[in-house]
């Protein structure tokens, strides 16, 4: 019976040594599915905060690519508008320029006009003159 009963003891012993280690497995193997789950979490979170960013650089980049299109218009219209501007500009300033020496040719022949009446009518300009009409008188003899 002794012996009866130490096999019982042992087994008893090894039935809860054994209990005890499946105990601090099954507590292994949760802790080890609770981190996965978690990581599997965190991993699934990350992924749509990833889709997100891509999804919104997306735009912004669609959003740049039509600025960049329509700066690019603006900016081929105002070199137009620029190229057009200069030349009217030039065209004014050629215009003036020969405008003024026009003027300048004018006042030189004015000048000279002057000149040549000054040196034919001589000392008349000194004299006064009139529009009275003087009636010449004839004597009827």
């Amino acid at each position: 019976i002794d012996v009866l009963e130490d096999m019982k003891e042992k087994a008893e012993s090894e039935l809860r040594d054994l209990r005890k280690e499946e105990e601090n497995s099954q507590h292994n193997y949760d802790m080890l599915k609770q981190s996965l789950e978690d990581q599997m979490s965190a991993d699934t979170k990350d992924m749509e905060d990833e889709k997100a960013a891509k999804a919104e650089a997306e735009e912004g980049k669609a959003t740049a690519e039509g600025d960049l299109k329509e700066t690019v218009k603006m900016l081929k219209n105002t070199k137009e508008q620029l190229s057009t501007a200069s030349g009217t500009c030039m065209q004014t300033a050629a215009d003036h320029e020969a405008t003024v020496n026009a003027r300048n040719e004018e006042l030189k022949a004015i000048a000279m006009a002057r000149k040549i009446l000054e040196e034919t009518t001589g000392g008349a300009a000194k004299e006064s003159y009139s529009l009275l009409q003087v009636t010449r008188l004839q004597t009827h003899a």
